[in-house]
């Protein structure tokens, strides 16, 4: 995807997520820390364009949740978690960059029940790559990809990147 491909992608996402969303009740935004956050805060003001107000926003480290702690143990290095209003009850989306095993996904999962209980917990992904691990799926995606498990797929941010785009490797 080019920088105008990623921008064209987010614009039909909030447009996506503003036609489910339930008319009533609050809706969050959710993305999870590092390569999550930028798509998630790009979406609010698209969201807001679409129609519809977003009454949170956070972020959310699953660091301490991942099934590889153990593996990356001493080397683990949490960020924080921004989540500064009460998830229950909320209709939320929570968005990362890249769909793969699932396994982040589930860890994020398990990070914000802690926190409460959402209404829904729905899932918002740039890109869908398969090979899943575990039984996650996306309700929003940007693109799917079919990859080998030996592919990359690297999403650019310029908040990060200094750049915008998808590549595959």
């Amino acid at each position: 995807m080019t920088a105008q491909q990623l921008e064209q992608a987010l614009d039909k996402m909030a447009r996506e997520i503003v036609a489910a969303a339930p008319p009533n009740g609050e809706l969050a935004i959710v993305g999870i820390r590092r390569r999550g956050e930028s798509p998630a805060r790009r979406l609010l003001p698209r969201i807001a364009a679409a129609g519809r107000r977003v009454a949170n926003y956070g972020v959310l480290d699953i660091t301490l949740y991942r099934d590889d702690l153990s593996t990356i143990g001493p080397n683990a290095v949490t960020r924080g978690t921004e989540i500064e209003f009460d998830v229950t009850d909320t209709w939320l989306v929570l968005v990362d960059d890249v769909l793969y095993t699932g396994r982040s996904v589930r860890a994020a999962l398990d990070a914000l029940v802690d926190l409460g209980r959402p209404r829904a917990i729905k899932l918002a992904v740039l890109v869908d790559r398969g090979w899943r691990e575990l039984p996650i799926q996306p309700d929003f995606v940007s693109l799917s990809v079919k990859t080998t498990a030996e592919n990359i797929v690297k999403v650019k941010v310029s908040e990060i990147d200094g750049v915008d785009g998808v590549d595959l490797l």
